[in-house]
């Protein structure tokens, strides 16, 4: 496979239209009407972002006092993708049948999974497509796995009920999904459920996972989590994640 224009040795990367240009589009909403005033404070955010040769390619009303602008603009420099270095970039996930095969010689029993949409979030469609037996894409939920003992609670489930439950089954994971996302509102969520946790002694011995489109892995970390998933994340990866998590515990030690 011969290398992109863009990505030979040496030379690192920048965005691609059709040739090497660097050409971006930036989209976004401005609080004034729709003038030329609106279309200039929109190149004067572009230049402040580093595009040079902006240019206002749409602007329109979309109520009063509100204007919407698609600007295009050059990016200039280049990302050196050799400085770029994360384990995580490097994993390799397996599939189904690699899953269950995992679990079965390295942990011998069933991976016991609760997971909801937590708080006033009603979207379940995130949590159903890890979860459930359908998944997405082609891409059957841990439901379908002999791997996994899950418990989807749904949406809309308050953190302490969540908790409830997962002392209840012995849960080795909980999964939350939070689509919500107004006024950092999954935010909040999400410290509340890490610290109900800790509040309850769970968290030597439950894995918490978290994911949205708005979710991280840097983020998930830094709220107390094992790790986060966003776009791209399909049920084998969290799959991957925890079995190879849960395989690489110490053994709890023996009561008495």
């Amino acid at each position: 496979m011969h290398p992109s224009p863009g990505a030979e040795a040496g030379r690192g990367v920048r965005p691609y239209a059709d040739r090497d240009d660097g050409i971006v589009q930036l989209s976004f909403t401005l609080p004034v009407p729709d003038s030329r005033a609106a279309r200039t404070a929109g190149l004067e955010i572009a230049a402040n972002m580093g595009l040079g040769q902006a240019e206002v390619v749409h602007s329109q009303p979309i109520t009063s006092g509100y204007t919407y602008l698609v600007i295009y603009g050059s990016f200039d420099r280049r990302i050196d993708m050799e400085s770029i270095h994360r384990n995580d970039f490097d994993i390799e996930y397996m599939d189904h049948d690699e899953v269950d095969s995992f679990a079965a010689s390295r942990i011998g029993r069933p991976v016991v999974v609760v997971g909801a949409s937590t708080g006033s979030d009603t979207h379940s469609v995130g949590i159903d497509a890890m979860l459930n037996l359908k998944g997405f894409d082609g891409h059957h939920g841990l439901e379908a796995y002999d791997a996994f003992s899950v418990h989807n609670l749904g949406s809309q489930v308050p953190n302490a009920k969540v908790v409830a439950h997962a002392i209840e089954v012995r849960a080795d994971a909980i999964v939350v999904s939070q689509t919500v996302t107004q006024q950092n509102l999954h935010v909040h969520n999400l410290t509340e459920l890490v610290e109900m946790v800790e509040g309850e002694g769970l968290r030597g011995r439950t894995l918490l996972a978290c994911g949205g489109p708005r979710i991280s892995d840097e983020l998930a970390k830094e709220l107390g989590f094992d790790a986060g998933f966003s776009k791209g994340t399909f049920p084998n990866h969290l799959a991957t994640f925890l079995v190879t998590s849960i395989a690489g515990r110490a053994p709890e030690p023996s009561p008495g």
